[in-house]
C-alpha cells in the first residue's frame, strides 16, 4: 500500500471534517449566471452569481441526429436523462449532448480546439470538462442553463477526468506532474485554495471517480501500482487509506464508475489474452464476490440504479450501448461520430441556451478538399496516380484520390507533433510486379491507397503501439511522441503499449508475439490512429499468424478504402486483365528415347582352349 505523507492527510481530514458540520447535502455551487461564452475568466470566491433563470423553450431541430443501427433489438426502455459525450469531429474533440428519448446528439463546443471528458454537477447545473483553448489542458466549468463558462485551473500540466463530490464543493481529477499521473482534489466553492495531492505513487493513478455515498468517503480511480491497471480505492477517513478491489492480474481495467446509490462499482476489464473489452459490476456489500458481467464496453457511465450505459468500439467505428445490471439491453447500438474521449450522464432541469443552439447549427468544414485531376492519357473511369511532394518512400505515389487527403494529414501531424512523421514512410504505392511478404498478396499497398510509417520510429521511442483485439482480429493503434512537452501538444498515454522487441529476450513473448510493456511511456503523444480516421484512414487487421510472423502484424499500415473492396480499388488503376493470376500449368515429362553410343566395343570371339597331350 501507499501512503500519502501526515501533513496532505491532516489537510484532507480537516477539509472533510468541516464537510461534516455543513447540511447533509452542502452548499452546492453556486449556479453561474446566463451569459455568453467567457473563454479565460478565472472562478473567483468573491463572484456570487445568481441563480439561473427558469428554462426556456428552445427549437427541438437539431442538425445532427443520431441514428440506431437498422437491427431491430429487444430492449429494456432506458431511463429518461442526458448523456454528454467528447466526440472527434474534424479533428478535434468537441462536447455534445444526447437523450435516447427527448434530445438529438446535439453540439455542444464547435471551436478549433478539444474539449474532454466531461462530468455533469449532481445538480444538473454545471458540466465540468478539461480544455485545451487556452493551449494548455485546463479545467472548465460550463453553465448549462446560461452558456457562462468558467476557469477551474490554470496551469501548464494536463488535468483532466473531473469528477465532482456529492456535494458539488469538490472535484477530483488527474493531472499530469513531474513527469507522472496522479490524483488530485480541488475545492469548487473556494478555488483560491491549493489543491491537495491524493496520490503520490510512482505508478500512474487515473480516472477518479468519487462516490456518492454518504459524505463522499471513497474515490475509486485505475492505478498500475501492483504491475498492471487495476481498480483501487482511497478511503479519505480517518486516514488516506489504498485497497485494490478489482486484483484480478488476468484483466486489464479502466474507467470506474460508481451507481447512484454507492452501493455497486462498474468497471472496464480487457483481457489481455482475447482483447476483448467488459464491464463488470461489483457489489460493495459483498466485497469478497467477484465482479459480475453486465455487457461489452470499456467506458461505463450510470444511468440510474439498475442501467449502465457504455462505450462499445469497434475497429473504425465507436457504438453508444446500454444494459441493465443483469445484461439485458436497453440501449441497442448507437453510432457516434467519432472517437470518444468522454461520457457522463445525469439529469438536467437546464434546456440547452441558445449558445448552445448556435453551437449545434455551425456546419463544420471538411479537414480536406477532395477532388480529381486525371491526365488526358488516362483511360476514362480511372484514377491516376500522383507524386507525394517531398516524401521519402520506395515509390512516394498514391491513387489520386487518396493523395489530397494524405497531405492534409500529413500537414496536421506535423502542426500537432512538431515533427514531420508522414514525410519518411516503408511504404506507399507497391506496384503489381514487386511481391510483398507471403500473406500479402492482396494488401492495399497495392491500390495506392495506403501506406505505411516507418518501423525505425517504435526503435527510436518516436512512435508506441497499443494492441485492441476484436473478436479473433487484432488491431494496432499508433502513438506519436510530440516535440514539444510542455502539455501544449498531445496528451499523456494512460494504455499499455505493446512490445515487438520482447519476442527475442522471451520464449513466452516470442509465442505471443510480444508483450505489454512494464510500464506507461511518460511524455505527451498524439493519438494518429483517431486523428487519421477522421481523413478517412483506418486500420487494417493483422493476419491470423502475426505472433509468430512479424510481417503479419501490419501495425504501422492505414488505408483510405472509402467502403471499397479489394478488387474495386484496384480497377481504380488497372485494367480487369492486370489482375488476372495466371495458372502455371507444368509442362508434362517426355518419354526418354535411347541415348545411342558414340563407341560400341566388338563382340569378343571365342579362344579355343589347348589341350594338354600326355608324355609316352
Amino acid at each position: 500500500m501507499s501512503h500519502i505523507p501526515r501533513s496532505i492527510s491532516a489537510i484532507l481530514l480537516l477539509t472533510f471534517c468541516l464537510l461534516l458540520l455543513l447540511p447533509a447535502c452542502g452548499p452546492a455551487p453556486a449556479p453561474l449566471p446566463t451569459s455568453t461564452l467567457i473563454p479565460t475568466e478565472t472562478l473567483s470566491a468573491t463572484n456570487t452569481p445568481t441563480k439561473p433563470q427558469p428554462p426556456i423553450d428552445v427549437p427541438t431541430q437539431t442538425p445532427y441526429v443520431i441514428t440506431a443501427t437498422p437491427e431491430t433489438v429487444a430492449a429494456t426502455p432506458a431511463p429518461q436523462g442526458t448523456f454528454f459525450l467528447s466526440l472527434e469531429e474534424s479533428g478535434y474533440f468537441h462536447l455534445f449532448a444526447y437523450s435516447p428519448q427527448t434530445l438529438p446528439l446535439a453540439r455542444l463546443t464547435s471551436d478549433a480546439w478539444d474539449d474532454i471528458t466531461p462530468a455533469l454537477s449532481p445538480d444538473g447545473h454545471w458540466l465540468a470538462f478539461s480544455s485545451r483553448r487556452n493551449s494548455y489542458w485546463d479545467l472548465y466549468l460550463l453553465d448549462l442553463g446560461g452558456g457562462g463558462l468558467l476557469r477551474l485551473t490554470d496551469t501548464p500540466e494536463y488535468d483532466a477526468a473531473p469528477s465532482w463530490s456529492p456535494d458539488g464543493a469538490f472535484i477530483s481529477y488527474e493531472s499530469y506532474v513531474n513527469g507522472n499521473m496522479d490524483i488530485f482534489i480541488r475545492s469548487v466553492t473556494n478555488p483560491g485554495q491549493a489543491p491537495i495531492q491524493l496520490t503520490q505513487d510512482p505508478a500512474t493513478d487515473i480516472s477518479p471517480a468519487w462516490s456518492p455515498l454518504g459524505n463522499g468517503n471513497q474515490i475509486a480511480f485505475i492505478s498500475n501500482r501492483s504491475g498492471e491497471p487495476e481498480v483501487w480505492i482511497a478511503d479519505l477517513r480517518p486516514a488516506v487509506k489504498f485497497a485494490n478491489v478489482s486484483n484480478d492480474p488476468r484483466a486489464i481495467e479502466a474507467h470506474p464508475a460508481w451507481s447512484p446509490d454507492g452501493s455497486r462499482l462498474a468497471w472496464a476489464a480487457t483481457d489481455p489474452d482475447s482483447g476483448l473489452s467488459n464491464i463488470y459490476i461489483w457489489d460493495t456489500s459483498n466485497p469478497s464476490t467477484p465482479a459480475r458481467w453486465a455487457g461489452s464496453g470499456d467506458w461505463p457511465v450510470w444511468q440510474d440504479n439498475s442501467t449502465v450505459a457504455s462505450r462499445l468500439p469497434t475497429p473504425n467505428q465507436t457504438f453508444l450501448a446500454g444494459y441493465t445490471t443483469a445484461g439485458v439491453l436497453s440501449i441497442p447500438p448507437v453510432l457516434l461520430l467519432g472517437a470518444l474521449n468522454g461520457l457522463s450522464y445525469g439529469t438536467t432541469s437546464a434546456v440547452l441556451p441558445g449558445h448552445f443552439q448556435a453551437a449545434a447549427q455551425v456546419t463544420l468544414a471538411a479537414p480536406f478538399a477532395t477532388g480529381t485531376n486525371s491526365p488526358s492519357n488516362i483511360p476514362s473511369g480511372r484514377a491516376s496516380l500522383v507524386t507525394l511532394t517531398d516524401v521519402t518512400a520506395i515509390d512516394p505515389r498514391l491513387n489520386e484520390l487518396a493523395c489530397y487527403s494524405f497531405q492534409a494529414l500529413r500537414t496536421r501531424v506535423a502542426a500537432q507533433t512538431g515533427w514531420d512523421a508522414l514525410g519518411n514512410l516503408e511504404n506507399a504505392l507497391v506496384s503489381l510486379t514487386t511481391p510483398l511478404e507471403p500473406g500479402l498478396a492482396e494488401d492495399w499497398l497495392y491500390t495506392g491507397r495506403a501506406f505505411t510509417l516507418n518501423p525505425a520510429l517504435v526503435q527510436a521511442k518516436w512512435m508506441v503501439i497499443v494492441r485492441e483485439d476484436f473478436g479473433q482480429q487484432t488491431y494496432w493503434r499508433i502513438y506519436l511522441l510530440t516535440a514539444a512537452q510542455d502539455g501544449s501538444q498531445g496528451m499523456p498515454l494512460t494504455q499499455m503499449p505493446w512490445d515487438f522487441s520482447a519476442r527475442t529476450t522471451s520464449s513466452d513473448a516470442y509465442e505471443n508475439g510480444g508483450q505489454l510493456m512494464n510500464s506507461v511511456p511518460s511524455g505527451y503523444w498524439l493519438a494518429l490512429t483517431s486523428l487519421a480516421a477522421q481523413y478517412g484512414w483506418e486500420r487494417l487487421p493483422a493476419l491470423t499468424n502475426w505472433r509468430t510472423y512479424y510481417a503479419g502484424t501490419r501495425f504501422n499500415e492505414l488505408a483510405y478504402t472509402q467502403g471499397l473492396d479489394w478488387r474495386t480499388a484496384m480497377l481504380q488503376l488497372y485494367p480487369p486483365e492486370a489482375l488476372i493470376t495466371p495458372t502455371i500449368v507444368i509442362p508434362p515429362t517426355l518419354t526418354p528415347t535411347r541415348t545411342p553410343l558414340w563407341y560400341r566395343s566388338p563382340t569378343p570371339s571365342r579362344t579355343p582352349t589347348v589341350r594338354p597331350t600326355s608324355t609316352p
